[in-house]
């Protein structure tokens, strides 16, 4: 294992911290491993989708997609504290998500069977478009980290900093390594965990060792046919079709969720495609009803047609029963609670299929 040093190239940002062993180090380079963002280490600010793809899509998707929902840092190292600087256009407050989760990354420590919450980077409330902070470490070892990036921000750069003469190396490799993909409205993208790995892929991704990619893209997924045909190109293990909520109306879902399953399932003949309803579910509500209908009559007319490998999750049970009005924090987005009861049931699927 290298010294951190071993990989510095100069890099001298501005810095309020005082230490002078510290030297910060570029998350593009080695031996930083980047999961969940598309080409990464060749973009100059980090995104989810190819631009060309993007602008294909409607005004929404060209908005969020360089919102970093789902992306991943993993490394080890044994310095006696860790450091970030946080590059971004704007820090993005909103009135019903934390901070933290919108703008911040939560940090985890990585064992061999498990991975849990550490520690968090989040920027002041009064934060413009960059910042910094420091944790220092109780004691001295080698510790693994993933550290999730920001659910509701756009970042262009990020820079770790650690101790010159501290080991540093590649983080924990995923069990599954071909991702779980995820695409479908503001709840997908992780709206509004109060932190990033509370989102409800990434405790799926930490229940089965998975990596994953979110696409969900707030109030903007309409199951376009250009973003079926790019999904149909990723190397991937499950595919989950979750984008009920951003149907504008009954008839746009009825005319669009079939023919997207389509193309995945023509495209992959034997990959488990998921199909979700909506969590937040009335058993009175005529809208609700349909559309529950119509992403089961999908699921049924493949069935039908002999497809062995897809599967159906009613969003009425991903809330469950008891307590149920506790899993929002407006009727419609998750808190933590909500996301927890949602990766349980999904994650069941998930964890059975990989």
């Amino acid at each position: 294992m290298k010294k951190a040093k071993a990989y510095y190239e100069g890099i001298k940002p501005y810095t309020n911290l005082d230490d002078k062993d510290l030297i910060y180090l570029d998350i593009r380079k080695e031996p930083f491993d980047l999961y969940g963002l598309y080409d990464p280490v060749n973009q100059p600010v980090f995104k989810r989708l190819p631009d060309e793809l993007a602008n294909k899509c409607n005004f929404g998707v060209k908005n969020y997609y360089l919102n970093t929902a789902g992306g991943r840092i993993r490394f080890c190292t044994d310095s006696d504290y860790l450091c970030i600087q946080v590059f971004t256009p704007q820090i993005n407050k909103m009135n019903h998500m934390t901070l933290l989760g919108s703008s911040g990354f939560d940090i985890y420590e990585d064992f061999e069977a498990r991975s849990v919450f550490f520690n968090r980077f989040t920027a002041e409330v009064d934060t413009k478009d960059w910042y910094e902070m420091r944790i220092r470490f109780d004691y001295h070892k080698l510790r693994y980290f993933t550290l999730n990036f920001p659910l509701y921000n756009k970042v262009d750069k990020v820079y770790i900093g650690v101790q010159e003469d501290s080991s540093l190396d590649h983080g924990m490799q995923y069990r599954h390594k071909l991702p779980v993909v995820y695409y479908g409205s503001s709840i997908t993208q992780g709206g509004c965990a109060t932190r990033p790995g509370n989102a409800y892929e990434a405790i799926i991704s930490r229940m089965c060792d998975t990596d994953y990619i979110n696409l969900g893209f707030s109030g903007s997924a309409l199951g376009e046919k250009e973003m079926a045909e790019y999904i149909a190109g990723i190397d991937m293990s499950i595919f989950v079709l979750d984008y009920d909520h951003n149907a504008p109306t009954i008839e746009h879902l009825r005319n669009t969720h079939e023919s997207f399953f389509n193309i995945i399932r023509n495209k992959k003949p034997s990959l488990p495609i998921i199909l979700l309803s909506k969590p937040d579910f009335s058993d009175y509500s005529f809208d609700k009803l349909h559309r529950r209908n119509i992403i089961y009559t999908t699921y049924m007319n493949a069935v039908e047609k002999g497809d062995k490998n897809v599967y159906f999750i009613d969003g009425r049970s991903l809330f469950g029963d008891e307590y149920r009005d506790c899993c929002t924090v407006d009727g419609c987005h998750p808190n933590d609670l909500g996301f927890l009861r949602m990766a349980q049931v999904i994650g069941r699927m998930v964890k059975e299929l990989i």
